[in-house]
């Protein structure tokens, strides 16, 4: 059974390497998530430290503020969507709900194997874009950064009550299972 409380944002790393048969469990859980009509529009471009002029220049696509600690990270990376279906090249509106899908299967693979990852809104999308010009239709979700975390998860992390954001049949009307 996974632990998601063990699931944390850590903003500082232990720096031992994270061997890549660790890397390549952690991203195969991604693959598992649900997205619609099972188009899997994510992909992940990520960095080992050991890589580091590749490492580099995720570090420079951050803002400043997550580029002071995310440093510490062994590995860095940014997650991507498809937003139009591979199937017939429509639109797809739920492409970026589906990288989140697979990114929580990511964080959460990782936890259960001692590792964490913090994702990050803070970076230039037209850096990523520059930087590493993905595909047509691709775009930068978040950034990743994964490792082992140098910090215990916070004491408090305060979360909303299910009653407070499952209804049922009228909004703001707890669901009658909560």
């Amino acid at each position: 059974m996974i632990d998601f409380t063990a699931r944390f944002s850590p903003r500082s790393f232990d720096d031992r390497e994270v061997p890549d048969e660790v890397l390549r469990q952690v991203f195969d859980a991604a693959r598992w998530a649900a997205s619609s009509f099972n188009d899997q529009p994510w992909a992940f471009l990520v960095a080992p430290r050991d890589r580091e002029d590749e490492w580099r220049a995720i570090l420079e696509c951050l803002v400043e503020g997550n580029r002071s600690w995310a440093r510490g990270a062994p590995v860095l990376g940014f997650s991507f969507a498809r937003g139009v279906f591979a199937r017939n090249g429509r639109e797809n509106r739920h492409a970026w709900h589906d990288v989140g899908q697979a990114s929580a299967h990511l964080a959460l693979a990782a936890a259960d194997r001692g590792l964490q990852i913090h994702q990050m809104a803070g970076f230039s999308t037209e850096a990523v874009m520059e930087a590493f010009e993905p595909p047509e239709g691709w775009r930068p979700v978040a950034g990743i950064a994964l490792g082992y975390p140098a910090e215990e998860p916070p004491a408090n992390r305060p979360r909303g009550e299910v009653e407070e954001f499952v209804f049922g049949g009228a909004w703001d009307r707890p669901a009658r299972f909560v």
